[in-house]
């Protein structure tokens, strides 16, 4: 099979996780954590879980001009994601994540933008499919819905106000429960398939209101859920762009995410095309 390319607009930032502790409450000081360093960010997370399904991908995304900017991309450039897109900001600084991860896996994230602010133009990407977030600022990821010209993907989170037109133009909207009800009936004024997932309990594909298909991921042992909703819309975009029909491409992403709850980290968590398939055929 041809692989198939995507353009991924979004956010790249280096992670900082604690993991080992409780989460904390607020006002709360929590001790005996662990901390790691991650590439992060919802765009970079999504463009790598992608080029690992197989897909040509490429990242249109910004970093500052500092000593941060190699570390959030050196796993992008090393498994081959195209980064001519990406582009410098001399004043903001690589955004950042502070991530404090429980022994259950759940985890509080706190993110400092950065330079994604500072993405204010969008570069001509042609025909090419793109899917996109809300880490950077709504006006551009409104410039590039309204300049896309072929399959349009939208992840709408963290859950902001938006234009109609990113509720209504893209091919594909995906959110989780709580940012569903954000939106509320408004996730549904398009034409296209919205998603809503629902964590362990799987997720639901609608069609103009209506539910058209259902998947549940396995049952894995769960060490850190960060990126896995990043996991999911990036395998469910692979999956429909290769012409797979919705609860095949569902089914696929929900694998795909559960697994990337076993491993520490966003980036570094994401599976490999075969490992998703030795589970789908179990």
């Amino acid at each position: 099979m041809t692989p198939v390319s995507l353009h991924v607009l979004g956010s790249i930032n280096l992670d900082i996780v604690a993991s080992g502790a409780p989460l904390p409450k607020a006002g709360e000081t929590v001790t005996g954590a662990s901390l790691a360093r991650y590439p992060g960010g919802k765009g970079a997370n999504q463009a790598l879980a992608a080029r690992r399904l197989g897909a040509e991908v490429c990242l249109i995304g910004r970093v500052g001009r500092d000593i941060f900017a190699d570390e959030a991309l050196a796993s992008l450039r090393r498994e081959g994601v195209n980064l001519s897109l990406c582009t410098t900001d001399d004043h903001l600084p690589t955004g950042m994540a502070l991530i404090a991860v429980s022994p259950e896996g759940e985890n509080q994230i706190v993110v400092a933008s950065g330079a994604n602010l500072g993405m204010t133009e969008v570069p001509d990407f042609g025909d090419a499919p793109l899917l996109c977030q809300l880490e950077l600022p709504i006006s551009t990821v409104a410039k590039a819905i309204n300049a896309a010209r072929g399959f349009v993907a939208i992840n709408l989170s963290p859950a902001l106000p938006v234009p109609d037109a990113l509720l209504s133009r893209p091919d594909l909207v995906v959110v989780n429960a709580g940012e569903a009800a954000f939106y509320a009936e408004k996730l549904h004024q398009g034409q296209g398939l919205v998603v809503i997932t629902q964590g362990a309990a799987g997720a639901v594909i609608y069609r103009r209101g209506t539910a058209i298909a259902r998947a549940t991921p396995p049952a894995v042992d769960v060490v850190d859920t960060t990126g896995a909703g990043d996991c999911f819309i990036a395998a469910l975009c692979v999956g429909l762009l290769e012409g797979h029909p919705p609860d095949q491409a569902l089914a696929f992403a929900c694998t795909a995410a559960a697994l990337a709850t076993t491993r520490p980290g966003a980036q570094t968590a994401m599976p490999l095309r075969y490992e998703i398939e030795a589970y789908l055929r179990r």
